[in-house]
Parts: structure tokens; C-alpha cells; sequence
């Protein structure tokens, strides 16, 4: 597994990111293809912040947690990765290895966090991402928006010709469709 970590508004001791790449080096045994794992680390108003990101081949799972400690934190964002893989077993059986749902012992550390100074509020975008948009089914694509744990998933529809489509979470349960008309 490859991994990219990102310290934002923290300095955070050389222990800290090797056991984060233990921990979510053990996910590595629920993909057959080379995954890659970015951690970005904050810390805001005394929470320590992890945000996890898993791509491997076409499978994308994301997780955000904060904890008063970066180790539970860490510890809290694999959990969570662990439980939406389990969660998806079913439909993500011919992605991941067939042995990838034995469990495995955990240890416990704690950490201090760094406090951090006052920032200002801006009117410009303060992330930006970028990802090929695939074609896919709706189903899949419902599936990848469940997977990285958003309300929204922006697709390329397979089955209206490769069109611009976005699937969303309805406020009153269910799943919504947004297609491109042209």
C-alpha cells in the first residue's frame, strides 16, 4: 500500500504517521490490486481530524473522523473503513480478496495534540478535487457515493450513452438521479 500523508495546521511527531501506515496497512488485505491511502491530519478547536482516502483499482472509500486523541482518531477512521467494507461485502465480493474479512488485534497509544491559531473566513474554494469521471451503472455509482460516505456522486451514466449524471442521498430516504437532457 502507498501512502500520502498531510499535516495541515499541526506538526506532528514521526510516530504518529508510522502508526497510522500499521493501522491502515492492515486494509490492505481486503484489495487485490495495489492501493493507495492518503491521511491528511488536522487539529481544529482541540479535535484531532483524519481524513482517509482508499483507492484501489476503481473502488474509492473515504472516511472523516475526530476524536480529542490522533491515535483514536486514526484507530476511529479504520474502524470505519473496516465497517463500510463489511457493510458492502456483498456487492464488493469480486473487488476484494475472498480471505479479506479476518479480523485482527488492535493496540492502544495515546497523543497530545498541538493547538492551533485562529483562522479567517474566505469566499474561495478551500479544497479542489479531481478524479477521472468513469462511466458506470447507477447502481455503482450509488455504491461509490456510499463508499467514500458523501450525499452525492457525480458519474458518467453507462446506460444513457456516457451522459454527465449525479446520484444523491433524499432527505426522506432513498436515492435521487440528475441527468444531462443533451
Amino acid at each position: 500500500m502507498k501512502f500520502t500523508f498531510t499535516d495541515k495546521k499541526v506538526t506532528l511527531p514521526k510516530k504518529v504517521h508510522e502508526y497510522a501506515e500499521k493501522k491502515i496497512g492492515k486494509l490492505e488485505r481486503y484489495f487485490q490490486t495495489e492501493s493507495e491511502a492518503a491521511v491528511v491530519f488536522s487539529v481544529e478547536k482541540g479535535r484531532n481530524n483524519v481524513e482517509l482516502t482508499i483507492r484501489s483499482g476503481g473502488t474509492i472509500l473515504r472516511t472523516a473522523e475526530s476524536t480529542a486523541d490522533m491515535f483514536a482518531s486514526i484507530d476511529t477512521a479504520v474502524a470505519d473503513i473496516e465497517r463500510q467494507l463489511r457493510r458492502h461485502k456483498t456487492r464488493l465480493e469480486k473487488r476484494l480478496r475472498k480471505d479479506a474479512f479476518v479480523r485482527s488485534a488492535e493496540e492502544d497509544v495515546s497523543f497530545v495534540p498541538v493547538e492551533e491559531e485562529g483562522e479567517e473566513e474566505s469566499f474561495t474554494p478551500v479544497r479542489t478535487k479531481r478524479f477521472p469521471i468513469k462511466p458506470m451503472a447507477v447502481e455503482e455509482a450509488i455504491l461509490q457515493m456510499e463508499l467514500v460516505g458523501h450525499t452525492f456522486f457525480a458519474f458518467r451514466n453507462e446506460d444513457a450513452g456516457g451522459a454527465f449524471a449525479v446520484v444523491y442521498k433524499r432527505n426522506n430516504g432513498g436515492y435521487g438521479l440528475i441527468e444531462d437532457d443533451a
